[in-house]
């Protein structure tokens, strides 16, 4: 779809996703990352991992400034696995948007009226969307302090719930016609963009 566009991950991920798992080959827990962007050799993405001064962002201990004039800040969020990141961008306004990326999969967890679901595997191991619960439980705080000490408007990635409610003016200005006319239409009736 964007066939020039570069993948950038934080820092460790290739190391800890190398050398991933093509969709086509059976599923391997230990090489479940993509191998279109980890493989050495078979790599068909272009990906590279983020390097630069990474300095304190309110709540979170690393970040970069992405542009170098403040106005997009890359956030080191760990625990969904290494190298997660997370987004802070000042929009024209003032007004800062959190994109939370996969940090967590939902307003609950973010609001912390549900927690992380872990499971058994076939292998008798227990696992989770996230990799490491302790530093995804520290994330989430981060990510809920911006919103309510620094008043930061926050989407994350698989959540779709603030479209629904239709309640943030600030994240539904994001939205163009075609994604507003869905977030009204087809959402309410479990549809998909």
């Amino acid at each position: 779809m964007f066939p020039n566009a570069t993948g950038y991950f934080g820092p460790g991920s290739f190391k800890h996703c190398t050398p991933g798992q093509f969709h086509h080959e059976p599923y391997d827990l230990k090489g479940r990352w993509d191998a279109n962007f980890f493989h050495p050799e078979r790599a068909t993405e272009k990906a590279e991992e983020l390097k630069g001064e990474w300095q304190p962002f309110g709540p979170f201990e690393k970040a970069l400034d992405f542009f170098g004039d403040g106005s997009l800040w890359i956030l080191q969020a760990p625990g969904h696995m290494v190298g997660n990141l997370a987004a802070a961008a000042r929009l024209s306004n003032g007004e800062w948007v959190i994109m939370g990326s996969d940090c967590c999969h939902s307003k609950q967890l973010l609001d912390g009226t549900a927690d992380f679901k872990t499971w058994v595997n076939a292998c008798g191991h227990t696992e989770s969307l996230h990799e490491d619960l302790d530093a995804a439980r520290e994330t989430v705080k981060r990510i809920k302090s911006l919103e309510a000490d620094y008043g930061a408007h926050v989407a994350l990635a698989h959540d779709s719930t603030w479209m629904l409610a239709g309640k943030d003016d600030v994240l539904m200005s994001l939205l163009d016609d075609d994604l507003r006319d869905f977030a009204n239409t087809r959402l309410p009736v479990g549809g998909f963009p």
